[in-house]
C-alpha cells in the first residue's frame, strides 16, 4: 500500500523563527512558503531527497493545528505515506476496521490527494496521513 515516506508534518508556533533555526542549527536553507488560508495555516517545506519536511503554523484559533499547539506544544503532528490509488487506499483501510478521518480524499499541497487515518489506528497514536500525487514532477 505505502509507496514511500512523503513528508513529516511538525507543528510550530511561529514559522519564521522555526524556519531560522533550520537555517541555523541544520543548513537547510530552501524553503518554500504556502499560505492555506481556509485552513488558517502557514506552511513552511523544504525537500529533503524525497522526503519534505512540513513546519505547519497555525495562524487562527480555527486551525485544527492551534488545538493541537495549545494540548502538546510543537513537535511532530503526522508522517504521511505514498500511495498509488488513494481511493484504493481508503477502502482497503475501511474494510480492515480502520477509523479514518476522512473517507474521501481532499486536496493537498503540489497538486497531490490527502486523506487521514486516526491516531488510534491500531494503539499506534500516530496521525497517519495518505498522499496520492497527481502531477510526477513534485514527487
Amino acid at each position: 500500500m505505502f509507496t514511500a515516506i512523503d513528508h513529516i508534518g511538525l507543528v510550530v508556533a511561529d514559522l519564521d523563527a522555526a524556519i531560522d533555526f533550520y537555517r541555523t542549527a541544520y543548513d537547510v536553507t530552501e524553503w518554500e512558503r504556502i499560505e492555506l488560508p481556509e485552513r488558517h495555516a502557514l506552511i513552511g517545506v523544504a525537500r529533503f531527497g524525497d522526503v519534505l519536511i512540513e513546519l505547519i503554523a497555525p495562524t487562527s484559533d480555527q486551525a485544527s493545528f492551534a488545538r493541537f499547539l495549545r494540548e502538546k506544544g510543537p513537535g511532530m503532528h503526522h508522517i504521511a505515506y505514498r500511495v498509488d490509488d488513494i481511493y484504493a487506499a481508503l477502502a482497503t483501510l475501511q474494510a480492515r476496521g480502520l477509523p479514518l478521518i476522512d473517507r474521501e480524499p481532499r486536496p493537498g499541497i503540489h497538486d497531490t490527494l490527502v486523506a487521514f487515518v486516526h491516531p488510534k489506528a491500531g494503539g499506534q497514536g500516530v496521525l497517519v496521513e495518505l498522499v496520492q500525487h497527481r502531477s510526477p514532477h513534485h514527487r
